[in-house]
């Protein structure tokens, strides 16, 4: 299984090593408290951008499903993105950096809240999928449509599980784009109220989180180089790159900005409030393992 894993995946050894000693164990674990629940089993995952949310992800759900027989969904709130016209017009009332996808308040979250409402009842559901090519939500035909029971929900997300920030700490600016962008804090502030008001309520319905620890915010220019190149490489392979939203490394570097924030906020309070916390070398190597009582 993992030999297939990797190689549908084009992952590298090392992912094979570090899926023995951390992954496997963690899954054996999740499977465990799944046993015999009648309801499903929801568990968060969050880290920056590019740190292998997705891949830890897609690991859990194959290996759950193949060696536990579970049925396992998994969800990115990148998914949930509000298409352009719904962001355009957000910029228009309340300020013009929510033309960019990212931030709380971008998100369709009265949706998210709908599909783990259904998954928690075992209703009939249908789960979006976003295109970041074109930009917009994939049409309703792609999405997944979810009939059976589920036994494991993984919800994974650059800010998922971070709470938002005392009033104070949004006063200065953290980057140049707030600094230029943003000198009066209206969308800051306007993105914090959105992370508390539809965000954190949400976070009760994980049963266990996961955290993929940067090193710090530097890495994620990096890492998110690496993610567009490998999205360029599909596209280009289904002749579908021209006319797609591709980034430059440039606007990979302004784009990040919008992320700062979150980010480095969550890098700073979520190892403790975390169930099991991978500490992530700047190769994306896992150093460590903490978990929850660990943090006391």
């Amino acid at each position: 299984m993992l030999t297939e894993f990797s190689d549908k995946h084009q992952l590298s050894k090392e992912f094979l090593h570090d899926a023995r000693k951390w992954y496997i164990p963690l899954a054996k674990n999740i499977a465990k408290h799944q046993n015999g629940a009648s309801a499903p089993y929801f568990l968060g995952i969050n880290g920056c951008q590019g740190s292998g949310k997705s891949t830890l992800s897609a690991f859990l759900c194959d290996y759950l499903t193949q060696e536990h027989g579970l049925n396992v969904v998994v969800m990115s709130l990148d998914d949930f993105y509000l298409d352009q016209s719904q962001r355009n017009a957000i910029a228009i009332k309340v300020h013009p950096l929510f033309k960019t996808r990212g931030v709380p308040g971008t998100h369709d979250m009265k949706l998210a809240s709908n599909v783990i409402s259904a998954l928690q009842q075992h209703k009939p559901i249908s789960i979006p999928r976003f295109d970041k090519g074109t930009d917009n939500p994939a049409p309703k035909e792609h999405w997944q449509h979810v009939s059976a029971p589920v036994d494991v929900v993984i919800f994974e997300g650059w800010c998922w599980g971070v709470e938002p920030q005392e009033d104070r700490e949004l006063d200065k600016p953290c980057n140049k784009l707030e600094l230029d962008q943003d000198e009066t804090g209206v969308w800051r502030r306007f993105v914090n109220k959105q992370l508390a008001k539809h965000y954190a309520p949400l976070y009760a319905n994980m049963d266990y989180w996961i955290m993929l620890k940067a090193p710090s915010f530097e890495c994620v220019y990096s890492w998110r180089l690496e993610q567009e190149q490998k999205l360029r490489q599909v596209l280009a392979a289904n002749d579908t790159i021209v006319g797609s939203n591709v980034m430059s490394d440039a606007q990979i570097f302004d784009f990040i900005q919008y992320y700062q924030r979150l980010t480095e906020h969550g890098l700073g309070t979520l190892p403790d409030k975390c169930d099991v916390v991978f500490t992530l070398n700047e190769q994306r190597r896992i150093t460590a393992q903490q978990d929850r009582g660990a943090h006391a």
